[in-house]
Order: C-alpha cells, then structure tokens, then sequence
C-alpha cells in the first residue's frame, strides 16, 4: 500500500530524477497527464512493491526500480514485465510470469501479486 501523497511529496522534492529511477518511460508515458496522475504512479509503485515480496528479495543489490515493469494488456489490465536482475531470480524460482491487480483512490494505491510457476518443459522420449 502507498499513501498517494508521500509519493507527490517525493516527486516535488526529488523531481525527473525520481521519476527517471523509479518509473520507465512507458510507465511515465501511461501515468503522466491522466486524471489522478498521482494515483496511478502510486498504483505502480506500489505493484514493484508486491512483486518484490512474490520473489521474496525485498529491494537487495543488484534490482532496480525499472527491473519491474507495469505494463497494460489492451483491454486496460495490469501486467507485469520483469529484466535483469528480477527476471533471472524468477527463473530461478521458477516463475513464469506474475499476476497484478491495482486499485487506488485519492489517498492510497495497493497492489497484490501472485507468481505462476513456469510450464514444465516436457521432454521428448529418448531413441533406444
């Protein structure tokens, strides 16, 4: 859960470079302009959040903020879209991709996330 308005507060203190660490340029380019901006930055950052705890790492060396990516199936539901170091610690969990459901109103955003493990590749019969 994020509370919208230390995120603001965070945004007008530490500005583009906030948002340039925390957010990608498609996340940014989704949030900024829309009608409670705040909010859906919130929603974001509150899904890297839940993410983290799916793979268990909590923010360790080695995972940056855009390492998660919210991204947006075209009917408007969250996605999420993991790289470098995030994304090799869910291959060696044996992830395969990982659910996100948003909501926010004015004063807060949570997200919740479930990890799918990753289809067993089945192996074919070896020749005798």
């Amino acid at each position: 859960m994020v509370a919208c308005d230390r995120l603001a507060e965070a945004i007008a203190r530490h500005g583009e470079r906030f948002l340039a660490r925390v957010f990608t340029p498609a996340e940014r380019a989704y949030c900024q302009g829309r009608k409670r901006e705040i909010e859906h930055l919130a929603g974001r950052f509150a899904a890297k959040e839940a993410v983290l705890k799916v793979l268990g790492t909590g923010w360790r060396s080695g995972i940056a903020w855009s390492d998660i990516e919210v991204t947006n199936a075209p009917s408007g539901a969250p996605a999420i879209r993991l790289s470098g170091h995030c994304r090799r610690i869910a291959d060696e969990q044996g992830i395969g991709a990982i659910l996100i459901s948003i909501s926010h109103i004015e004063t807060h955003a949570i997200a919740s996330a479930i990890g799918l493990a990753a289809e067993e590749k089945t192996q074919e019969p070896a020749d005798e």
